[in-house]
């Protein structure tokens, strides 16, 4: 039971269901090229992400300092079917901006 309300729960929300789609159309993303994408700052995406994440959607993968985020495979079929129905949508995905920027002091 728990981890279906996970599930539910992270879908729950716009901004999470527009990044899942977001992901799944573009397959690995980096965390910096969806925060420049979506126009959010870090700790709002990184929320967003970790929902999804311990939702049971997404993996993760560390390469230095960035993390690349993709769709989990193989999904189980709820998971499968919610990424299917969120296709249907239709939803207007933003363009993919790519280019981490290294912060210098």
């Amino acid at each position: 039971m728990d981890i279906f309300l996970k599930t539910v729960s992270a879908v729950n929300d716009e901004t999470r269901i527009k990044i899942l789609n977001f992901i799944a159309l573009n397959s690995e993303v980096c965390v910096c090229d969806i925060e420049n994408s979506f126009k959010m700052i870090q700790s709002r995406i990184s929320r967003h992400l970790k929902i999804l994440k311990d939702a049971g959607f997404l993996k993760v993968e560390r390469r230095g300092r960035w993390a690349y985020y993709s769709i989990r495979t193989p999904l189980d079929k709820f998971r499968q079917s919610i990424l299917e129905e969120i296709s249907y949508l239709g939803l207007e995905s933003p363009k993919l901006i790519k280019g981490c920027v290294v912060a210098t002091r």
